[in-house]
C-alpha cells in the first residue's frame, strides 16, 4: 500500500518507519513522500534529488519553513517498528522513530490537511542529514537554490520531547600536532618521543574551564575536548608524531572565525589544523512568529547543545527552533523509541499555530 496521509500521524510514523532509509539510501521512501504529496493541488510540489520541498502560494503576509530530515543511522535489528507500554504509555519502537520519522509524519499530515494555513508553508523533507554535511540535502538547497529556503520563521523537526530549543551550538574540529625524531625504543635518547610531547596539549584540556553564555535568554554551554589522539609506527620505534583531535562546541554568541581563533589561542605554540566547522544558530525568539509559536505550543524555549540544520536557516538570516517528538537521548540508539501522546501532542500544537487566525 501507498502512503497513506489520511491515516494518523502515529500510523505514518509507523509505514514510514518501515521503509529503511539509511542515509545513500532514502530513495524509496522519498519516492513515496513525493507520489503522496504530489497529489495535494493546495501545495507545489519540487524535487531535487531525494529532497522534496512542497510549498503553498496563498499570497499570506508570511512564509514559515517546516524541515525534516528522511534518512536515518544504519539499522541494527530494530526494525520493523512495534508496539510496546512503557510506564502506562504506548510506545512505537523502531530504527527512525525518534530521529526523526515521528516529526517527519507530523509534517506530512498537516501538509496533506492544512489547506488553508494562516501562513504560507514551506515544507523541506531532506535527504543525507546524517553523513558528512557535503551530502545533505538542505545544505545542497542552500547553495543551489537558496530561494527555496526563504521564510520569516523556520521550524526543524529535530526531537525535543515536545519541547521548542531555540538554535543551536555551534562545532568545529582541529587536529594539534607535535613532532619527534625516532628511534629505536632500546635506544630512547637517540630520539625525541612526540607524544611525550603532547601532554602540554591534554594538560590545557584538563585546566580549561567551559563557559556557560546566555543568549537572547537561553544559556549555552560551551565543550572544549579531545575525541582522539593517534602516534607511533611500531611497538619498538620512538614515536616522530603525535595527534589531538579536538572538538570545540561553542554558544551562539561566538562566530565560527571567533570559535577558531579560540581554540587556536587556548593551543598557541602547537601547530593546528582546522578540519570541520559549522556555525552556531541564535535562537530568534524575540521575532513575533517565534513568540506566537511558543505561545501556541504552550511550550517554554530551552537551548539546544548540539548542531541542527537550524543552523542553515540562522545564516540566511532566518530565525529558527527545533520542535519534535521523541527524547533525543534516543537518537541513534538500538532501543529508539516515542511515545505515542508525544507525537500527538506535536502534531496538536503544530496544527494550532498554523490555522491561527
Amino acid at each position: 500500500m501507498p502512503l497513506d496521509l489520511t491515516a494518523s500521524s502515529a500510523d505514518i510514523t509507523r509505514y514510514i518507519c518501515d521503509i529503511p532509509s539509511v542515509s545513500d539510501d532514502e530513495t524509496r521512501l522519498a519516492d513515496e513522500i513525493f507520489a503522496a504529496v504530489s497529489a495535494l493541488a493546495h501545495l507545489t510540489v519540487t524535487r531535487s534529488g531525494d529532497t522534496i520541498v512542497a510549498r503553498t502560494q496563498l499570497a499570506r503576509a508570511q512564509r514559515v519553513a517546516i524541515a525534516g530530515h528522511i534518512d536515518t543511522v544504519p539499522i541494527n535489528a530494530n526494525l520493523p517498528t512495534r508496539d510496546i507500554v512503557e510506564n502506562g504509555e504506548d510506545v512505537i519502537w523502531g530504527r527512525g522513530t525518534v530521529d526523526m520519522k515521528a516529526g517527519l509524519a507530523v509534517q506530512l499530515k498537516l501538509a496533506a490537511e492544512l489547506t488553508e494555513p494562516s501562513v504560507d508553508i514551506t515544507w523541506l523533507w531532506y535527504d543525507h542529514e546524517e553523513v558528512e554535511a557535503t551530502k545533505n540535502g538542505l545544505g545542497r538547497l542552500q547553495r543551489e537554490a537558496p530561494e527555496m529556503l526563504e521564510a520569516d520563521f523556520a521550524i526543524l523537526g529535530e526531537p525535543t520531547a515536545g519541547e521548542v530549543e531555540g538554535g543551536c551550538n555551534g562545532t568545529m574540529r582541529a587536529i594539534v600536532r607535535t613532532a619527534g625524531t625516532r628511534a629505536h625504543a632500546g635506544r630512547a635518547w637517540m630520539g625525541e618521543n612526540a607524544i611525550h610531547a603532547a601532554w602540554p596539549i591534554l594538560e590545557r584540556l584538563a585546566r580549561y574551564e567551559p563557559r556557560t553564555i546566555a543568549v537572547e535568554g537561553l544559556e549555552y554551554r560551551e565543550g572544549l575536548n579531545a575525541v582522539r589522539i593517534s602516534g607511533g609506527i611500531a611497538g619498538n620505534v620512538i614515536p616522530d608524531a603525535c595527534e589531538v583531535e579536538v572538538n570545540f562546541r561553542f554558544a551562539p554568541e561566538r562566530s565560527l572565525d571567533e570559535a577558531i581563533a579560540h581554540v587556536r589561542e587556548v593551543f598557541d605554540g602547537f601547530d593546528i589544523e582546522v578540519t570541520d566547522g559549522a556555525s552556531a544558530a541564535r535562537p530568534g525568539l524575540d521575532a513575533p512568529l517565534a513568540r506566537e509559536f511558543l505561545a501556541a505550543v504552550g511550550a517554554q524555549a530551552k537551548p539546544k547543545y548540539g548542531w541542527t540544520d537550524v543552523a542553515r536557516f540562522s545564516e540566511m538570516g532566518v530565525p529558527a527552533v527545533n520542535y519534535g517528538p521523541g527524547d533525543a537521548l534516543l537518537a541513534h540508539h538500538d532501543e529508539e523509541r516515542v511515545p505515542v501522546a508525544q507525537i500527538e501532542r506535536v502534531e496538536r500544537g503544530l496544527r494550532a499555530w498554523l490555522s491561527a487566525a
